[in-house]
């Protein structure tokens, strides 16, 4: 209350509303979050969409890299009901999948509530409904909001929070020091040695970006990985893969894609990247990890423009040292080591999701949980993953909504109603 008192001193508002959702809160407005309200759309259930951020898919527009495309070809990574563009390219660029998300959210007349962060979802046992509490702030007014609703969908997704590791000395390294989520080129790195912590996807892209801009980076190989060309015999492999396993077990169309990978790639161990002995799709519908995409970072590390090292045993003021014992000198560090899911932070719940910020349940039962609780975004399969839950779960929540709606027609008549007003 104290602190209240400090807020009217200081001639800011501080207001606090309940507003009734007459169907399901979806938070998060990224590609899962609009793919379950077009879904939604399309079986005639209002909804209501929170974002922390002041856009759809902050994530794509703001945390990512100039040069980032589509690693899968665009028909899968479509959302429901709508598709690509045809003259989009089979890879699209960062700017075409924005616009294309822009337009998904424009089509569906999808207008989600932006600048709302969610402190925290609980269920209410007494009423049987969810009850959702946002801040939002306007300048000097803060409003916190409490939105009361029978469904509630988890869409903050797979990438909600950035991953940064703990090394020693890397608080006290006087070069520069970003994450992933910060690299938007490799141009103001130009001419500088630079350590990418990390050798996923975007490790390796960022690596290859850095040798573009003339950079001289250097990759910290901390665990096997499996490298795959994106395309074989000019097909996608991804869809080569899908193709085989309609016909064939995981384990042969693994042992196929790695035999494909060698005559592609060559014998990567040598380099210094060595795969793991679990096959790349099983490894990846079993630990959710992806195996990367070459799109020419391995033509870099044969030409030595990118060098591999191990892992890091500690930062000094403008050097590394390895677990080796081998000393770098470096200008700058980029962290490529992923995100995580925050789910924990706010979702009072113990039984659907668990402390990872996942689903309990695996793959393909991980979508629905109790008392209205949904999930979608979280399958480690990418957008079809997602597209997959979104379909499910409205075709769920618009059974219960048109058997009870022909039961009782006048509440269909509001979609929101604001039962309490002010603090």
């Amino acid at each position: 209350m104290e602190n209240v008192f400090r807020l009217v001193d200081h001639e800011d508002f501080f207001s606090r509303r309940c507003i009734w959702v007459n169907g399901p809160v979806i938070v998060g407005a990224g590609p899962s979050g609009l793919a379950t309200a077009a879904c939604l759309r399309e079986q005639g259930v209002p909804f209501m969409v929170l974002e922390r951020a002041d856009c759809i898919a902050s994530l794509w527009q703001k945390r990512t890299y100039d040069r980032l495309k589509l690693h899968l070809p665009k028909q899968f990574c479509q959302l429901p009901k709508l598709p690509f563009p045809e003259d989009f390219p089979e890879y699209p660029t960062k700017k075409q999948f924005i616009e294309y998300l822009e337009s998904y959210a424009k089509h569906f007349e999808i207008s989600p509530q932006f600048n709302e962060c969610v402190l925290s979802a609980r269920h209410d046992e007494t009423s049987g409904l969810w009850r959702v509490k946002t801040v939002s702030s306007s300048g000097a007014t803060r409003n916190e909001v409490e939105y009361i609703c029978r469904w509630l969908v988890v869409a903050t997704g797979e990438n909600a929070e950035c991953v940064v590791p703990e090394i020693e000395g890397l608080s006290e390294f006087k070069g520069h020091v970003i994450h992933a989520c910060d690299y938007k080129s490799g141009e103001s790195f130009r001419g500088k040695k630079v350590l990418v912590v990390g050798c996923g996807n975007s490790g390796m892209e960022l690596s290859l970006d850095l040798v573009n801009h003339h950079a001289s980076p250097s990759v910290v190989v901390r665990s096997s990985v499996h490298v795959l060309p994106r395309e074989v015999f000019g097909k996608s492999t991804f869809e080569l893969a899908v193709m085989m396993l309609q016909w064939l077990p995981l384990w042969l169309v693994d042992n196929i894609l790695l035999i494909l990978a060698w005559f592609a790639l060559g014998n990567i161990e040598k380099l210094g990247l060595k795969r793991p002995s679990m096959g790349p799709l099983e490894l990846k519908n079993t630990k959710g990890k992806t195996p990367v995409l070459d799109i020419g970072a391995l033509e870099k590390i044969r030409s030595g423009d990118i060098k591999l090292v191990p892992e890091i045993k500690r930062f000094n003021d403008g050097e590394v040292e390895l677990v080796n014992g081998e000393k770098l000198d470096i200008d700058a560090v980029v962290l490529a080591t992923g995100y995580r899911s925050n789910v924990p932070s706010w979702l009072q719940e113990g039984e659907f999701f668990s402390s990872n910020g996942y689903p309990k349940m695996p793959f393909p039962h991980g979508w629905k949980g109790n008392a209205g609780l949904y999930a979608v975004g979280f399958t480690k399969r990418g957008l079809a993953g997602a597209s997959s839950d979104a379909v499910k779960i409205a075709q769920d929540i618009g059974k219960v909504w048109k058997d009870e709606t022909k039961q009782k027609k006048q509440r269909t008549t509001a979609c929101h109603r604001r039962c309490i007003s002010q603090f």
